[in-house]
């Protein structure tokens, strides 16, 4: 089997068809991570409310040590969902992991605190927030894989260009959600009680969701799905060099995308000490600045390959998130949101040509598999960490700069995959548009 063969064939025939999937593809993935961005905003409001000390860095140590634990049950989800959606259909498990992740997203906004129930509390947190890791494991990977059997060739990018912008969405809608609970609220009430709104608001989001799939037309007309063995023996045996380099590759871009998504907003109200509600704001800002770029970084994979796309964001991150740390540090709050758009604006390059190219490395019938457990992978390595490791390098070593060694590290690690992939010419050079 040549690397041509493993390109996959169109599922759908027209424009409008293809564009009805990638818009249900990126906003299913929008719930998966406004969930994720949302837990991770709010994590230092809720971790004396959870896991009460005397220490309040450990407690929010212990806050994202959970929301790093969601995401070691990922990988099982991936292989749940990869199973159905390469055995019984793609639309099957992209409408059941959309549901569960929204249910689980909604149920923490009515969690009983530690105040009110002891010890029980942070169990329940926990026990939700593996829920949604499991079915969030499905999600993405599933909406990268129909999307780029839907695409045509020569336009795999632009709408592969979907995916990320929708889990970037999901970002931008939770920090701005966040942002105007805050600015409302008195810090008491939002202590007490506001920050369950944000999670309240998962659930319209879900049906909405939810509605945007029921419509997806057959996308699995002509997909090879298998009715025999399980998808994930076939991907470790017949395609182990694929899953480690779409592996390697989710790592470098997981890494730097969680610092910037996720622990970066964290960084500038605990460490830098600026007024929540304007670093929310800004949060959503730079991360729209990023999803309005998607399309053109698309256009712009589809012009020239994804894998050099994929080379200008990794060496992006690994040049430009020092300096952006500078910034962020010099007290000026203009100056933190300029260092913070010139880290993120890199997402836009190695997001999309990495949607792009991870179901492009697995053929049909292990496809869906393959995209998820790679990128799940992915995300427990350096994804889920991320806020960890930063909040843990900072006090540990009095560095404000310390976390880019975690990015710089990451994006070594992105850039080894992608040299090890350039001798697949359909994802090193363009494929003209008919």
């Amino acid at each position: 089997m040549t690397i041509r063969d493993l390109e996959p064939e169109v599922s759908v025939h027209t424009a409008k068809e293809v564009r009805r999937v990638g818009l249900a593809g990126g906003i299913g993935t929008l719930i998966e991570y406004y969930d994720y961005a949302l837990y991770g905003y709010v994590s230092a409001i809720i971790a004396p409310l959870f896991f009460p000390g005397k220490d309040p860095v450990a407690s929010l140590l212990a806050v994202l040590a959970v929301f790093a634990l969601s995401y070691v049950i990922r990988p099982i989800g991936g292989i749940v969902f990869g199973w159905v959606g390469d055995r019984f259909g793609r639309k099957r498990a992209l409408l059941v992991t959309v549901v569960g992740i929204g249910l689980a997203n909604t149920a923490i906004g009515v969690l009983p605190t530690y105040a009110m129930v002891g010890v029980l509390a942070p169990i329940l947190l926990l026990i939700v927030r593996l829920a949604q890791g499991f079915f969030a494991g499905g999600e993405v990977g599933g909406a990268a894989t129909v999307i780029a059997e839907a695409a045509p060739p020569g336009k795999k990018a632009r709408y592969g260009a979907f995916t990320p912008m929708g889990t970037n969405a999901g970002f931008a809608i939770a920090s701005a959600a966040i942002g105007i609970v805050s600015g409302v609220l008195a810090t008491e009430q939002l202590s007490s009680w506001g920050w369950r709104i944000p999670f309240l608001i998962g659930l319209p989001l879900t049906v909405v969701c939810y509605l945007a799939r029921r419509m997806l037309p057959d996308i699995d007309r002509n997909v090879a799905t298998t009715r025999h063995g399980f998808p994930l023996a076939s991907a470790l045996r017949d395609y182990p060099g694929a899953l480690v380099k779409a592996t390697a590759l989710g790592v470098g871009v997981q890494g730097a995308a969680y610092i910037g998504s996720t622990f970066i907003s964290i960084y500038l109200v605990t460490n830098l000490h600026y007024a929540k509600s304007p670093v929310y704001w800004i949060t959503a800002a730079v991360t729209l600045v990023a999803v309005g770029l998607m399309p053109l970084t698309g256009r712009l994979a589809d012009r020239i390959g994804p894998l050099k796309v994929a080379v200008i964001g990794l060496v992006g991150y690994a040049v430009i998130t020092y300096p952006g740390f500078l910034l962020m540090d010099i007290g000026n709050l203009g100056l933190a949101a300029l260092g913070y758009v010139l880290i993120m604006v890199n997402m836009a390059f190695l997001q999309v040509a990495s949607y792009t190219v991870t179901p492009q490395l697995f053929p049909d019938e292990v496809r869906y598999t393959g995209t998820a457990l790679a990128t799940n992978i992915s995300v427990v390595i350096a994804g889920g960490t991320a806020p960890y490791i930063g909040t843990w390098l900072v006090s540990a070593t009095d560095d404000l700069r310390s976390p880019y060694y975690f990015v710089l590290t990451t994006s070594v690690i992105g850039l080894i995959s992608v040299a090890t992939m350039r001798k697949r010419r359909h994802l090193t050079k363009p494929t003209v548009a008919a």
